[in-house]
């Protein structure tokens, strides 16, 4: 059963986004791409660990929207359809 309320950390350095659940080992590594715009893992760690609120794909999940939103704010990537410029 996931758990709604739980939400996934999010830092940026340099060209990567970090993103993790705390409490877990869970940890995902975005690395920003130039051509085309975008972002690729980079590495991830995601133990096995039967007392983490959400399961693993439920992390990775989550994991990727809260990247991509990221990566939108900083002018990244843009909603397809979109300039950059707005």
């Amino acid at each position: 059963m996931t758990s709604p309320d739980v939400d996934v950390l999010v830092h940026l350095m340099f060209d990567e986004i970090i993103v993790t659940l705390p409490g877990t080992g869970y940890k995902v590594i975005y690395q920003r791409i130039a051509d085309p715009p975008g972002l690729v893992v980079k590495s991830e760690r995601i133990p096995d660990d039967p007392f983490a609120p959400i399961p693993q794909t439920e992390f990775l999940a989550r994991a990727g929207i809260a990247a991509a939103d990221k990566a939108r704010e900083f002018g990244w990537i843009v909603q397809k359809g979109k300039s950059p410029c707005q």
